[in-house]
């Protein structure tokens, strides 16, 4: 018998096994599991350094499955059941991640009262009106802040001073024809006036008396003016009826109705217990669009300890939650540059006796103020006992210095600095840049406080110390990672968006909403889109100690994205105030659609 060789015997088999091959294709190709939502033809940013860019994102459940350079592919997981999305070239991100908001401030200033713009009567009736028409009779109209921007208009840079020589102030007979049915009782920025509309001088008993503190006209009546602190504001607060649980859920509503249509898939809250209790039943019953990581004060950690709880439980079931769970411990070192309450180790040019103060923990009797470093080491101490990482405001140099030498202690001390944070970070001394990197220390920055504050900024710490305001270029050259959020709403002083292209122009313009300067303030701290979509997305993931499962678009994440309708990384800086959002998907589902 002929003996075969192996060679041959070889070519025998491979020719077989491609017989095989040709006659049973589908024993060898790859099987394709239909997809719940897929998104074609898009401009994709992933933020993944291996795959920077894609043109399609496959989501089954609440999860990506695959991210595809070119439709092709993804098509392959099409199904019956499957939602496709064509984008048309849309740009899309990673979803965005607001660092830092106070949610239940935000509502209120969507359903209630926000006369933060006004200055004249028109602008009060436009808004009481908006408010009235949201409201059932009764219920009392209140916030207001008005005058915040009537010295320095909404978008001024510092060099467009109002020309008024008195300030505006509103009567309650600019609005009574509009709230006979709904008392006002609203404030000026400062809280040191407030106006009361006769609906509410009634229920206060105020309209026929005269009362210390209430402001009256030249004909003998009260103007609704009424001056804090006095009886007649100690009267009319006790008047006042407090807003119905369905009015707080509705304010909440309409802040994840902003939220969603913004673009924002998570926010950083600073956790207030009654606000939490509302995101709690708006998770059981459904409607919670976004994730939410709370941040209790610091000075809650023994007590949450006591109750069970650590990072990432679910303020009610004590349970992993990747939509609703506790995160850092929030802290203060001082005020606000808006109130001169910030910490320098130099005064105030425009109060050369100040130097700003120490701030007290919002939850704490009288006596647990923060006025030195070994409080505030405590505090951080019990919290880390109770699993909870801190992340402290410090603003002015001295307060961001004093931070950063309390944690390079803790670190001597052997304590992991991950997700610490110093929030706002907004005035920063030349050698103190490279101890965030150091200390592997989270700047955790808000843009937009550039566009609003630099109005007054100079005015109030002069030229040179402005050049280590909210210097994003020098921490980012320094090694340091951005954390970026919103501070939405604001201070009562200052108006800030949520939106994230007021951010990002913010950080790579350095202008205001009127694109001034020409060049920008302080130029050499611009930094670049990629950075900015960097800080707003697998930042904030790490520095929730969850960029394992979130923040950049990639196999196995959770599907949380952005869709805009242009590219922010090619198109004119001046061009990024007009984007829009089209499609926010949290967890996998469509939340919002232009």
């Amino acid at each position: 018998m002929k003996k075969i060789s192996i060679f041959n015997f070889s070519k025998i088999a491979l020719i077989l096994v491609c017989a095989v091959l040709i006659i049973f294709p589908s024993c060898t190709q790859k099987t394709y599991p239909p997809a719940d939502l897929v998104l074609l033809s898009g401009d994709i940013y992933t933020v993944d350094p291996d795959m920077p860019g894609a043109s399609a994102v496959v989501i089954t459940g609440n999860k990506i499955t695959a991210v595809c350079k070119n439709d092709s592919k993804a098509k392959k997981y099409i199904g019956e059941g499957t939602r496709v999305i064509d984008l048309g070239g849309r740009f899309v991100t990673p979803g965005m991640i607001d660092g830092h908001v106070h949610y239940g401030r935000a509502g209120a200033l969507i359903n209630d009262a926000n006369l933060m713009t006004v200055s004249d009567e028109e602008g009060l009736r436009n808004e009481i009106q908006r408010v009235e028409g949201i409201l059932d009779d009764g219920e009392w109209i209140t916030e207001g802040l008005w005058g915040a921007y009537e010295q320095w208009a909404l978008g001024d840079a510092g060099d467009e001073k109002s020309k008024k020589k008195e300030p505006w102030r509103p009567t309650r007979f600019m609005i009574d024809d509009l709230t006979p049915n709904n008392p006002c009782f609203l404030c000026r920025f400062d809280y040191r006036e407030w106006l009361a509309n006769t609906a509410a001088l009634k229920a206060a008993d105020l309209v026929e008396g005269r009362v210390k503190g209430m402001e009256m006209g030249k004909d003998g009546r009260p103007t609704g003016i009424i001056h804090r602190p006095s009886p007649a504001f100690d009267r009319l607060r006790k008047a006042k009826t407090p807003k119905s649980h369905k009015r707080f859920l509705d304010e909440s509503r309409a802040g994840l109705k902003a939220l969603r249509e913004a673009g924002i898939v998570e926010v950083h809250d600073i956790e207030r217990p009654d606000q939490t209790r509302r995101f709690i039943e708006l998770q059981e019953k459904g409607e919670l669009t976004c994730r939410i990581w709370l941040r209790p004060d610091l000075s809650r950690g023994v007590e949450l300890k006591e109750q069970g709880f650590t990072m990432g439980l679910h303020p009610k079931t004590k349970e992993k939650d990747n939509w609703l769970r506790y995160g850092a411990l929030k802290g203060y070192i001082d005020g606000i540059m808006g109130t001169h309450g910030a910490l320098f180790f130099e005064p105030y040019d425009d109060q050369p006796d100040n130097y700003g103060h120490w701030r007290r923990h919002t939850s704490d009797d009288s006596q647990n103020q923060v006025r030195n470093m070994e409080k505030m080491y405590n505090l951080i101490k019990a919290g880390l006992d109770a699993g909870f990482v801190p992340n402290v405001h410090a603003i002015g140099t001295r307060g961001v210095a004093e931070m950063l030498d309390l944690y390079e202690r803790l670190k001597n001390e052997g304590v992991d600095l991950k997700g610490f944070r110093v929030i706002h970070a907004q005035v920063i001394r030349p050698q103190d840049f490279p101890r965030f990197k150091a200390l592997d220390v989270i700047a955790e920055v808000n843009p937009y406080h550039i566009s609003d504050d630099m109005r007054w900024m100079e005015e109030r710490i002069g030229y040179e110390r402005c050049k280590g305001a909210y210097a994003f270029k020098s921490l980012l050259d320094n090694g340091a990672m951005l954390s970026f959020g919103s501070d939405w709403p604001g201070t009562s002083a200052a108006l800030y968006h949520m939106h994230p292209k007021y951010l990002i122009f913010a950080a790579v313009a350095r202008k205001t909403l009127k694109g001034t300067p020409e060049g920008g303030w302080f130029p050499e701290q611009r930094i670049s889109v990629e950075e900015a979509i960097k800080a707003y997305t697998i930042n904030n993931a790490y520095a929730a100690f969850e960029d394992d499962i979130r923040g950049s678009l990639e196999v196995g994440k959770f599907a949380d994205i952005t869709v805009f309708d242009r590219n922010l990384i090619e198109i004119p800086e001046n061009e990024l105030l007009n984007v829009e959002v089209l499609y926010t998907i949290v967890d996998g589902k469509v939340v919002f659609e232009k």
